[in-house]
């Protein structure tokens, strides 16, 4: 594959990566910098692992995992939504953080479908290894430039954008199964 095409795909994988970190950068997190930094870091490996992965394990995994895919990530961005709006509900904790399994299954939702993406790569590329750095370093700049354009936002009304986050969140999930 041609360099401005890895980076078209590495571009068209991260925009979720980019809107979830988008919707978590206007929660208003207790610790802005380490979040968006723990959010880069857990998708933008996320993101270069799965399609390595995707191209290692063609033959083997694909066949049982790919009919579910699309559920999973619905799944996983579904609830993510609705935590999202119950939680505008809910009295404030300052200290709010992003847990590790939160983390977990942001990268996972958010990296799925690069797991197909590693079996083109894998076929039209000499090294896999190249372009999937590649498409993690797209996904940890995109991640990040995400959250703090969501933090640009956090000082409007914050019930009123979690709300938002949230249906952003679950308008992802339909998207998926569409």
């Amino acid at each position: 594959m041609h360099w401005a095409d890895i980076f078209l795909l590495a571009f068209a994988l991260s925009v979720d990566a980019c809107v979830v970190s988008f919707s978590y950068g206007i929660k208003g997190l207790a610790k802005p910098f380490k979040s968006s930094i723990l959010l880069a870091l857990f998708t933008g490996f996320f993101q270069a692992a799965m399609p390595y992965l995707g191209g290692i394990c063609t033959s083997c995994i694909r066949c049982y995992i790919e009919p579910y895919a699309k559920w999973i990530v619905f799944a996983i961005f579904l609830y993510l939504g609705i935590n999202f709006i119950k939680e505008s509900f809910e009295k404030k904790d300052s200290s709010r953080e992003l847990t590790f399994t939160v983390l977990f299954l942001i990268a996972v939702a958010t990296s799925i479908d690069a797991f197909s993406a590693g079996i083109p790569l894998t076929l039209k590329c000499t090294s896999i290894c190249l372009p999937v750095l590649f498409i993690g370093l797209v996904t940890f700049v995109n991640s990040l430039t995400g959250f703090f354009c969501g933090r640009k936002f956090k000082n409007l009304n914050p019930k009123f954008l979690e709300i938002i986050g949230g249906c952003i969140l679950i308008l992802l999930a339909i998207k998926v199964i569409i």
